[in-house]
């Protein structure tokens, strides 16, 4: 469901806002905040709530690994984005999961006029990394419909 009221966003976003996401800004357009819900030292599973203004998207990235790895999106509040390289964009809403496998190039975000907040989860494998890529620019993110 989109929202584009903050106050009706904040209260939809169970899983919280968190802090302003600056160590990963560069690969942004737009503002993102960060709720880590997990303890990298305590767990081997890392989640964490992401939180999207309207119009926010990340860059095309890679989850890379030997084996294992990718990334799964559990979407909490608003209305997203979602887009594997190819193929045509995924309009993300509350409840729904994404499985995104190691290897593929793909984007994530909010809808122009809409918050949006997912649960992003880091699926353990080994040797894993991100590859951070090109941006999606504004004339082919201002064509989602």
């Amino acid at each position: 469901m989109k929202i584009n009221a903050k106050e009706e966003f904040t209260k939809a976003n169970v899983f919280g806002q968190g802090e302003e996401n600056t160590a990963f800004a560069k690969y942004f357009i737009g503002n993102s905040y960060l709720n880590p819900l997990t303890d990298p030292k305590a767990c081997a599973v890392f989640l964490a709530n992401v939180t999207f203004e309207p119009g926010c998207r990340n860059n095309w990235h890679i989850h890379h690994a030997k084996s294992g790895g990718g990334q799964l999106l559990i979407c909490a509040a608003g209305s997203g984005w979602y887009q594997e390289e190819g193929k045509p964009p995924v309009s993300l809403e509350e409840g729904m999961v994404i499985t995104i496998p190691p290897e593929v190039k793909h984007w994530h975000g909010a809808k122009a006029d809409s918050w949006f907040s997912h649960i992003a989860v880091e699926v353990p494998g080994e040797e894993t990394s991100n590859e951070w890529l090109e941006a999606v620019d504004d004339d082919t993110y201002s064509k989602l419909k």
